[in-house]
């Protein structure tokens, strides 16, 4: 029986990113993958909020159309800035606020 090599696919993000309240920041999410960009590729950005256990879906990006979440306090202010066939998958959150405190996490699969 042979075993199939593991395909793999590396995300990278900064582990801290600060901003002012009022202003923008930038969310970069880079991947690197073993296989070529399909056009299947999709990525998630999730959010949970500093001492809530719960996180919730703000962006996704699939079928090469990027979709802001009409959920929350992000849909106003958020902006797509990656371009996946360069392996970016970044974000623009605009008009910080201090409840946008917590943690940001970018999802990518490039399918198969």
């Amino acid at each position: 029986a042979g075993l199939s090599p593991t395909l793999a696919i590396h995300v990278y993000t900064p582990r801290e990113v600060y901003g002012t309240v009022g202003s923008h920041v930038t969310l970069s999410c880079s991947f690197w993958s073993s296989e070529w960009i399909s056009e299947d590729i999709s990525i998630t950005w999730h959010f949970q909020a500093e001492g809530s256990r719960d996180s919730i879906s703000i962006f996704h990006y699939a079928k090469g159309q990027p979709y802001i979440d009409d959920v929350g306090t992000f849909k106003e202010r958020m902006e797509w800035v990656g371009t996946p066939r360069r392996k970016d998958g970044s974000i623009v959150i605009h008009n910080l606020d201090y409840t946008d405190n917590g943690t940001f996490t970018c999802d990518v699969k490039n399918p198969p």
